[in-house]
């Protein structure tokens, strides 16, 4: 007879009881109660007729049997959710590439280019999941990603896009209306914004670097606004409320139609390890879908574009 074995709902319990050590924290990321969470284990351990977990008032420890069986879990529900996510893009068929980007990446750049690829291949339906998260091409259901970092990704293959000019923006409105930007010392009158972002010791460029590569030397940085995304500091500007810190990139069509100008030429160069990549399996590297999008989004990419080297202030 087949020994009854606990449901996935349990396993889910009992794996995150056994990452944390703490039933407490287990029900946070469930969404449990603590006490739920130690009647759940309480009844796989009567289940199996097995002691789990060793408890005191303030500590529990997995006994030899319950580091055993959450090992256990754990490989389990990495191949169920594995197995889940094939299945999910098996049966949405080769029609459909379904695509992982962030916020920015999506409503600066691709949507506004992405009808020329609609036209292009009118038999690939595209889905977006935008996230700033990281997402695992196993277990998640998506088939290819544009995600910025150094392209680096075991198991991935890496195109990258371009390289990240980090350069001043306002809206024309405020060079009209604002006190007047003839030198890089004139921002110290207006509002100034940019993003904090860090990672393997490179630093995303701020006000304080700008200014050091202008020749200032005395900028106080006390008074300029933080945001916690670069889609922020650029909306502050288009808003006409601060002088921000852009990628280049991702405002280069606000450039080009007017809506935000470049008051002065200087730009600052993100460390060259780190760019936009496109990236995908490697076992997906000759699906017709994806070579599709590939070859498409690198043709963008080297199309001619604004140039990063000139202000756009003069034409006002």
């Amino acid at each position: 007879m087949a020994r009854l074995l606990p449901g996935t709902r349990a396993l889910r319990t009992l794996e995150a009881a056994a990452r944390h050590l703490n039933f407490t924290r287990a029900a946070d990321e469930l969404g449990l109660t603590p006490a739920a969470v130690s009647h759940q284990i309480k009844e796989i351990e009567d289940q199996l007729g097995l002691v789990l977990f060793t408890r005191t008032s303030r500590t529990i420890r997995l006994t030899e049997a319950g580091t055993v069986l959450s090992d256990a879990a754990t490989d389990a529900l990495d191949l169920l959710g594995r197995a889940v996510s094939q299945a999910q893009k098996t049966a949405r068929g080769t029609a459909l590439l379904k695509i992982t980007l962030d916020a920015q990446f999506a409503t600066k750049w691709l949507m506004r280019r992405v009808d020329d690829f609609r036209r292009q291949r009118p038999g690939i339906e595209l889905r977006f999941d935008i996230s700033y998260e990281v997402r695992d091409f196993d277990r998640d259901d998506v088939d290819i990603g544009i995600r910025f970092g150094t392209g680096k990704y075991p198991g991935l293959c890496a195109d990258r896009l371009f390289e990240n000019i980090i350069t001043p923006v306002c809206s024309p409105a405020l060079l009209r209306s604002g006190p007047p930007l003839k030198e890089p010392r004139d921002l110290f009158q207006h509002t100034l914004a940019h993003i904090v972002w860090s990672r393997q010791g490179v630093t995303w460029p701020n006000w304080r670097m700008w200014m050091a590569a202008a020749g200032v030397d005395d900028f106080d940085d006390s008074r300029t606004i933080v945001f916690g995304s670069s889609s922020d500091a650029v909306q502050a500007a288009l808003d006409g409320n601060a002088v921000a810190l852009a990628d280049f990139a991702m405002v280069a069509n606000d450039l080009s139609e007017g809506r935000l100008v470049r008051p002065f030429a200087l730009g600052i160069k993100v460390a060259p390890e780190f760019a936009y990549f496109l990236v995908y399996p490697v076992a997906s590297a000759n699906d017709a879908r994806v070579v599709a999008f590939k070859d498409w989004i690198l043709n963008e990419v080297h199309k001619p574009q604004p140039d990063p080297t000139r202000r756009s202030w003069d034409e006002l």
